[in-house]
């Protein structure tokens, strides 16, 4: 029989004094409140960083195949066309987990790196051409055209549209066909606006090459998307890539790059290396979309930061609330802990007892964070209460994406944290002496 854990349940039962008691239920709400909030927070922080990646690597892929030189940006392709008749297209959609051996390793040099391997594989590839250019509404009440400077982003008909149907509001996908030449155009709803065109308007885009020559073509617009992230909203439109190839004057298997799509995102990196560095000849070079949006990412990143700020100070509030019910627990229990040192039980028997007593608080709180902190991530998603400035936060909407395995790490990991520190106040057992706590009952 577990003696200490036997007399915490009947000291836990048995009630305690008015003071106490609302000592008790402080303890309770700080550890409940601290639970519900790092719920939230975790929750809030795991989905903004999954709802903006999947809307970038929606837009251009996880990893770009471009030509070989590792300072091009992407606005740069147009200027170095590479052929799209390679050996891993269109085949590389069907690699799986792959084995990532650190290079140097099958020389037999150490190279202090280990071997990876990805959870999964290459979902998707398909090529691009972005061409800058000018794009202009012409109307008769006005003396000059609207004009907006727009970025031309030619798709082929291997565009993955499950990933980007989403994103359109109004009208319909490209429809690409390999044997014809479309000439609509999917704008966004901020290039729309500020345009005042809607669909089935024509619009004209001329781009300018070195010779400062201009090459003109016109657009009917088929679709209009909104992904949210006006800084690309702004810039982009989607057309047919037999379009911009024209325009540049390229031959028909030129294009500027290749889009790659992985299954798993934490596979980014290794399948990033194994794409360079064994998929590619010496003319190509592969990078993943996160080297060439660092601002964005590293905007992200920082996010990591906040949440761990704030599960630090609310694990603090948690442990300072819990020292002190402890010790007002242990005070108001002296003539018990004298009796029981008379009897002959060690203070390390008696200091169980009340840790086992916290050890119940502790659980109540945390079982009623985790009802408070889920129910509220629920109504979060389900009715989207909290409202967000889109231009801002690229997210009209507080995203909620609850992870069971980190809201499982976080109650063990609050519980087993609180419960260590609660073991220094425990120390005030070992100093009531059995006679005086006997002698004042």
């Amino acid at each position: 029989m577990n003696l200490p854990l036997f007399l915490a349940r009947n000291v836990a039962r048995g009630g305690t004094k008015s003071v106490s008691r609302t000592i008790i239920g402080i303890a309770v709400a700080a550890v409940t409140i601290s639970m519900a909030t790092m719920v939230v927070a975790s929750a809030l922080v795991s989905g903004f960083k999954s709802e903006i990646s999947t809307k970038i690597f929606g837009f251009w892929g996880h990893i770009h195949i471009t030509a070989d030189a590792a300072n091009y940006g992407i606005l740069d392709t147009y200027e170095y066309p590479i052929s799209n008749k390679q050996d891993f297209y269109p085949s590389m959609d069907t690699i799986g987990r792959i084995t990532l051996t650190p290079f140097g390793s099958s020389l037999g040099l150490e190279t202090g790196e280990d071997i990876q391997t990805t959870k999964g594989g290459i979902n998707h590839i398909q090529q691009f051409i972005v061409l800058p250019g000018v794009v202009s509404v012409y109307r008769k009440n006005e003396r000059l055209p609207t004009q907006e400077v727009l970025i031309l982003k030619g798709i082929a008909e291997d565009y993955d549209w499950d990933n980007f149907r989403r994103y359109i509001i109004k009208g319909d996908p490209l429809v690409v066909d390999p044997d014809s030449s479309s000439r609509g155009i999917i704008i966004s709803s901020i290039t729309a606006k500020r345009l005042r065109v809607d669909i089935g308007d024509r619009i004209d885009f001329a781009f300018i090459d070195r010779n400062l020559q201009e090459r003109p073509r016109v657009f009917k617009i088929s679709g209009i998307y909104k992904t949210g992230l006006e800084e690309y909203d702004r810039q982009f439109a989607l057309v047919d890539i037999k379009q911009p190839r024209a325009l540049l004057g390229w031959d028909d298997d030129q294009i500027g790059g290749f889009e790659v799509t992985i299954d798993d995102l934490s596979d980014l990196e290794v399948l990033t290396e194994y794409t360079h560095y064994e998929l590619l000849p010496q003319n190509l070079y592969g990078e993943s979309i996160r080297s060439k949006v660092k601002e964005l990412f590293n905007w992200l990143d920082i996010q990591d930061y906040n949440e761990a700020i704030i599960l630090v100070l609310m694990i603090i509030v948690a442990i300072i609330n819990m020292m002190t019910a402890l010790l007002i627990l242990i005070l108001e229990r002296t003539n018990m802990i004298g009796t029981l040192k008379a009897l002959g039980q060690s203070n390390w028997g008696i200091r169980q007892i009340f840790l086992y007593y916290a050890g119940f608080i502790i659980f109540v709180g945390l079982i009623l964070g985790n009802i408070i902190g889920l129910g509220l991530c629920w109504i979060q998603k389900t009715f989207g209460l909290l409202r967000l400035d889109e231009e801002s936060y690229y997210l009209s909407i507080a995203p909620i994406n609850v992870d069971w395995l980190t809201i499982a790490g976080l109650n063990l990991g609050t519980f087993l944290i609180t419960l260590a520190f609660l073991v220094v106040p425990s120390y005030l057992v070992t100093r009531i002496d059995p006679v005086k706590a006997i002698r004042f009952k």
